[in-house]
């Protein structure tokens, strides 16, 4: 009887432990949500990615004109009132495909984003969790991915596989998982030694319940961080990996492939190339903005 009792005391503080926890939790992210609107980067990287995504989701609807439509006798024309932002040499509209580019670049580096992150959160928090076998076997497939220059183990897989948007997602994916594995691995095993985590072992919680209800919440901020600084990186990797025609092919509008397009009329129509850079490079700025400023938001030390 005094056990069934002891064990019966020792459950009800582990689930007094976990209400406590629950109820500082939602304080934390009041709090997180007012740093956040008091912190002026991630406000203005939230202002320049809410445009870009906008345009990206928008940017069919209003653009004036079909990416692909030539107007012959308009070829390299200057802005007016007809095409805003001009012609390029076969005659399209450039403001029409920028506007439909900004879905491509977007969407193919949120997709990417996406694979990366579900990759990295299953085998982080798998190795960081069992430990073991598990752990190190994880951590050396990790290690030799490491060991190749991210973009030329991302070319070499495209030669492999061919040029194609899907295979510029899959590269990038292959090529980019494993720092990100890394970083959650280590999260977690500094999350799993915490006390809730003993409480919830208590009452008796299955290993996949304490990973999804107490841990992942509890490793969730740098990861959010991750994914706001890894869009920028992917826009860019993903716009030269175009650049040199390993993506997307013609007539199809994107950033990337837009600036190789160009590139042979850039001293006699340098905005050919000026206004994907542009693009590209505002919408990069802005996911770094963001990132940095979630940063700040979440861990308060690296604020300036």
């Amino acid at each position: 009887m005094e056990d069934r009792a002891a064990v019966a005391d020792r459950s009800t503080a582990s689930e007094a432990d976990l209400l406590r926890l629950t109820t500082a939790r939602r304080g934390l992210n009041q709090r997180l949500i007012s740093r956040f609107l008091h912190n002026r980067i991630a406000l203005v990287g939230l202002f320049i990615v809410t445009i870009m995504v906008a345009l990206a989701a928008f940017g069919p609807v209003l653009a004036p004109h079909p990416p692909d439509q030539q107007f012959g006798e308009h070829r390299l024309e200057s802005p007016s009132k007809d095409f805003l932002l001009g012609t390029d040499n076969l005659g399209r509209d450039m403001l029409s495909r920028l506007l439909h580019a900004a879905r491509l670049s977007i969407g193919m580096a949120a997709l990417a984003t996406v694979v990366i992150v579900a990759i990295a959160i299953s085998v982080g928090s798998l190795a960081g969790y069992v430990g073991g076998l598990v752990d190190d076997l994880a951590m050396r497939i990790v290690d030799v991915l490491l060991a190749f220059p991210g973009l030329i183990l991302a070319l070499a897989i495209i030669g492999i596989l061919g040029p194609s948007m899907l295979n510029v997602i899959i590269s990038l994916a292959i090529s980019t998982w494993a720092s990100c594995a890394r970083l959650v691995r280590g999260l977690v095993l500094e999350v799993r030694e915490r006390p809730f985590v003993e409480a919830a072992l208590a009452i008796g919680a299955s290993g996949p319940r304490i990973v999804i209800r107490h841990i992942l919440p509890n490793v969730i901020s740098p990861v959010i961080v991750l994914v706001s600084l890894e869009m920028g990186t992917l826009i860019l990797a993903i716009a030269g990996l175009n650049f040199l025609g390993l993506g997307v092919q013609p007539p199809t509008a994107e950033w990337g492939a837009m600036l190789n397009q160009g590139r042979p009329f850039f001293q006699s129509e340098p905005q050919l190339m000026i206004y994907p850079g542009i693009m590209i490079s505002v919408t990069v700025l802005g996911f770094n903005l963001l990132g940095d400023g979630l940063r700040d938001v979440f861990d308060p030390r690296f604020t300036t």
